[in-house]
């Protein structure tokens, strides 16, 4: 028997027992004040989270790879998360997935039995071929769920990295974990429905998590989206101007480095700005492992290499 009545997230809230009896707009003033908790919540784990993006990064730098796994509202938020990331950064699809429990047609119809098998996230894992290398992060508001429970003992047992995101005081998973976020809530607006408040949480802990490891692996010049994917005309002028902010030039300056650096925004703004050839541009990104302002600085620092850059 499931005792309910010990998680943070099942409790009943004080605030809203008699919402139903609200005004539509007391109704959704009651909302945006228990919506306003969640940013204090998360603020109290801060130190956690940057634990998490430094030791994510160090292991998607050293060939490693990033996979949230859940169940429910939760397993579809690491899947929204990480189908993100290749139109956002550049990533190869593989770098960053997302798994939920009874697979793709859970992401668009409740497939609630899947949860409850602990044995299947670990064949799950398996099929992706994870390995010790990779990271783990399991997703579950109640911090109970036993898909999520057997993808982080099957993670932890091969000796990968493992990371907990649940919003319940004392949840299961945070200490099957070697880094636990724990952004606690509080009671739902609604009994029970994680999709609100938690769910809020989640996806601003995971915004944080993939965003600041992209940045800490050089996806990211001053807050420009370098590695940014020019798939569709929205983002080919998203490059565009990114190049611009990035360098100082012109729309048309932009426009030409561009076609230089074969629509790659980070080389287009190197070759601006160091007045490098893209072979010797494609050098310096590579030696900096990606960070864009390394590279600009292995230019700037050194006149004589600068010169060579330019006549390459």
């Amino acid at each position: 028997m499931i005792d309910l009545g010990k998680l943070t997230t099942e409790q009943r809230n004080p605030a809203t027992t008699q919402i139903d009896c609200c005004s539509t707009e007391e109704m959704v003033a009651i909302m945006q004040a228990e919506d306003a908790k969640v940013s204090e919540a998360i603020r109290k784990i801060l130190p956690e989270i940057a634990r998490a993006i430094d030791a994510t990064a160090a292991r998607l730098a050293a060939g490693g790879r990033l996979f949230y796994i859940g169940a429910g509202t939760s397993g579809r938020l690491g899947v929204l998360d990480a189908s993100e990331c290749p139109p956002t950064y550049g990533t190869a699809p593989e770098l960053v997935q997302g798994i939920i429990a009874g697979g793709t047609v859970a992401m668009f119809r409740a497939q609630e039995g899947a949860e409850d098998d602990e044995t299947l996230a670990g064949k799950d894992l398996a099929t992706r071929h994870f390995t010790k290398d990779d990271v783990l992060v399991g997703i579950a508001a109640s911090g109970r769920t036993p898909y999520v429970i057997g993808g982080l003992r099957y993670a932890k047992g091969i000796g990968a990295l493992t990371i907990a995101l649940s919003c319940s005081e004392g949840s299961e998973i945070a200490p099957l974990a070697d880094i636990a976020l724990t952004p606690v809530t509080g009671p739902e607006i609604v009994t029970g429905s994680t999709r609100m408040k938690a769910g809020t949480a989640q996806k601003l802990v995971l915004n944080m998590l993939s965003t600041g490891t992209m940045i800490r692996l050089g996806k990211v010049y001053g807050n420009l989206m370098v590695d940014v994917k020019a798939s569709n005309h929205k983002l080919e002028e998203r490059a565009r101007r990114i190049v611009m902010q990035g360098s100082g030039c012109s729309r048309e300056a932009a426009v030409q480095a561009l076609q230089e650096a074969g629509g790659q925004a980070k080389l287009a703004i190197l070759l601006l700005v160091a007045g490098c050839t893209p072979a010797a541009g494609r050098q310096a990104l590579q030696e900096s492992h990606g960070h864009l302002r390394e590279a600009i600085r292995s230019f700037t620092s050194c006149p004589v290499q600068m010169a060579k850059a330019k006549e390459d």
